[in-house]
């Protein structure tokens, strides 16, 4: 008995820190698609309101377009793109490179989703993990989840992963 419980409390030590960093809902998907993106903020800063949330687009997902929220202001940032990428016969030179929602509160003992959709380009590569930058403002203070991990590591080798997306072969 006191093995299991031990095993337990192991598990949610584990599992714990990892569910308090802002995440993607749905972790894969087939390149070459459309892309739901549900960032999940669990809390805020040190006990205090998450007031902005702000996600960088990577490279090759592109035509991001972000879901009102209630509230909320949207900003985004548009840039040029690395290349330029072919979607439903017309080409995509620049684009979305950031999203930001402000001018709310999300309260510390709350939870929220953030949600934007976007095209991932037919090029990038099946195996590999792309990584949406995220910084997550409150009313005191500010946690970076901007981390990408090095070859070998993962989110948990790091105090502020940004949210993975692990890219499948095209469907």
């Amino acid at each position: 008995m006191l093995r299991h419980l031990i095993g337990a409390l192991g598990a949610c030590l584990i599992i714990g820190p990892a569910a308090a960093h802002v995440t993607l809902e749905n972790r894969e998907t087939p390149i070459g698609a459309g892309y739901k993106a549900v960032l999940r903020v669990p809390h805020g800063c040190e006990g205090t309101a998450t007031t902005s949330i702000r996600v960088r687009i990577p490279e090759g997902v592109i035509r991001a377009k972000p879901m009102p929220k209630p509230g909320w202001t949207i900003t985004t940032v548009t840039g040029k793109y690395a290349k330029t990428y072919e979607l439903f016969h017309a080409k995509l030179s620049e684009g979305v490179t950031e999203i930001a929602w402000s001018g709310s509160k999300l309260p510390d003992a709350h939870y929220d989703e953030f949600v934007f959709q976007a095209n991932l380009a037919d090029d990038l590569q099946p195996g590999k993990n792309l990584y949406f930058p995220v910084v997550q403002e409150c009313e005191k203070g500010v946690h970076r989840w901007i981390e990408i991990p090095a070859e070998g590591k993962g989110p948990g080798d790091y105090k502020g992963p940004a949210p993975g997306l692990k890219l499948l072969p095209k469907r």
